[in-house]
């Protein structure tokens, strides 16, 4: 493991799965907003909303596919299906066949987001554990490499401030990875995670990471950002039925709160219009 690397380890139950890992290297690659104006943006993902657990009534049997004694039906894989989710963005829909990623099938579309968790929690170089023989969950630095090491993106970058947010969501979606607590697990009715103002004193259930795909709402007063007016979407991995058909939203005021365990990467692919 390298010795450089910050590392943050949450428990990981079957619909969680995140853990922070943080190289200083990385902050080569952040992209600091340069002043350019910020607008309204979404990303739809071209494949279906995907479901990490309920896996053997989609189908899923991951005995078979990974030569396990029993059937998981559940996995810690929110790093893969966010990874996915992005990369249905990226990709138009002949690479992302070429890919193995199938737009039109859930079932097969998470076989693919699992896939993906299983080369990024092998390129985690933090742990000796992975998946297929450890369902213990991985990074959004893993999946990122993981993405980039199959040459299905060119590059990613890393975003630290609200502002850098907003930046990156102009040209695509990002990888947020971040903790989540039990109070964004029952979203109102319109998906937002933080309608309870006490959200930060429910229980901590672990890390999660979700695909953001739309800068739904930006509040500017006289040019500066007002954060607890801006909206940010983001496709979940717990099926339809959850939030506002699969997706949820959070203040970019939320953001800001959690940004000390959070981590935002962009996954890019130069040259493709998404």
């Amino acid at each position: 493991m390298p010795t450089d690397l910050t590392v943050r380890m949450y428990e990981t139950p079957e619909h969680l799965g995140r853990h922070l890992v943080l190289d200083p290297r990385s902050l080569a690659y952040r992209r600091p907003y340069s002043g350019e104006p910020l607008r309204a943006t979404e990303w739809e993902p071209r494949i279906p909303v995907l479901d990490q657990q309920n896996l053997r009534s989609q189908g899923i049997y991951t005995s078979q596919a990974y030569g396990l004694v029993d059937d998981l039906d559940a996995l810690s894989s929110c790093t893969g299906n966010a990874g996915a989710a992005l990369l249905s963005v990226l990709l138009t829909k002949d690479q992302a066949t070429a890919a193995g990623l199938d737009t039109d099938n859930a079932a097969a579309a998470e076989h693919f987001a699992i896939g993906l968790y299983a080369d990024a929690s092998q390129r985690d170089q933090w742990r000796q554990e992975a998946w297929p023989t450890d369902d213990v969950g991985s990074s959004g630095l893993g999946v990122a490499k993981a993405l980039h090491a199959r040459g299905l993106v060119d590059q990613y970058g890393h975003a630290t401030t609200a502002l850098e947010l907003c930046a990156l969501l102009q040209s695509g979606p990002v990888l947020l990875g971040t903790r989540w607590h039990a109070a964004f697990s029952e979203p109102d009715r319109d998906g937002f995670i933080d309608t309870d103002p006490e959200w930060a004193d429910s229980p901590l259930e672990g890390g999660h990471e979700v695909c953001v795909t739309a800068l739904e709402a930006i509040a500017l007063n006289d040019g500066v950002l007002m954060p607890e007016h801006t909206v940010l979407r983001f496709r979940q991995s717990w099926g339809s039925s959850w939030g506002d058909h699969g997706d949820g939203r959070m203040r970019l005021s939320t953001y800001l709160a959690l940004r000390d365990d959070a981590d935002v990467i962009q996954p890019r692919k130069d040259g493709v219009t998404p």
